[in-house]
């Protein structure tokens, strides 16, 4: 009798026992393919974010805004871009700007250095006034030392009268 009675305890704690332990281990199983699942999903959109900002920087750098002939002023387009840059610019807050003024060869050397800075100067107070900290732009003036296009016509001078930046 006893027997009997030590053989039904033992099933009904191995049995239960042996089940929960089956149980678990299922849930692992699908766990682990979840968080790999997860982990591969979050890998994927770390790396369309990294484009994303990787296009972003290069648009910030690679679209300069142009002046009028011998004119620091800033055009309607120009605005816009510096409006585009200053968004681009509070989400970068670690990211600090050379702002640089370029013109075309007409003129003496003195005054292309002196307008470049006018207009590097006109870009970086535009930007200011968008609400950039103004000890994240720093401006330098190239006058017509670096030109874009080195031809002899309007064309080429139109490229060159232009405001650059680069990232620090």
């Amino acid at each position: 009798m006893r027997k009997k009675l030590w053989i039904i305890l033992a099933l009904l704690l191995v049995i239960p026992g042996l089940l929960f332990t089956a149980s678990c281990a299922k849930k692992t199983v699908k766990s682990e393919l979840a968080v790999t699942a997860a982990a591969e999903k979050t890998s994927q959109q770390a790396s369309e974010i990294m484009r994303e900002k990787m296009a972003a920087k290069n648009m910030f750098i690679n679209e300069d805004i142009y002046f009028d002939f011998d004119k620091s002023n800033l055009l309607l387009l120009a605005q816009d871009v510096l409006r585009r840059k200053a968004e681009w610019l509070w989400s970068n807050s670690e990211v600090s700007v050379i702002i640089e003024g370029h013109c075309d060869e007409r003129g003496t050397n003195e005054y292309n250095i002196a307008l470049g800075d006018r207009r590097a100067e006109s870009a970086r107070n535009f930007l200011v006034d968008l609400g950039i900290t103004g000890s994240r732009l720093t401006t330098i003036s190239y006058g017509e030392e670096r030109p874009v296009d080195s031809g002899r016509n309007e064309e080429a001078w139109a490229k060159n009268r232009r405001a650059h930046f680069t990232i620090e």
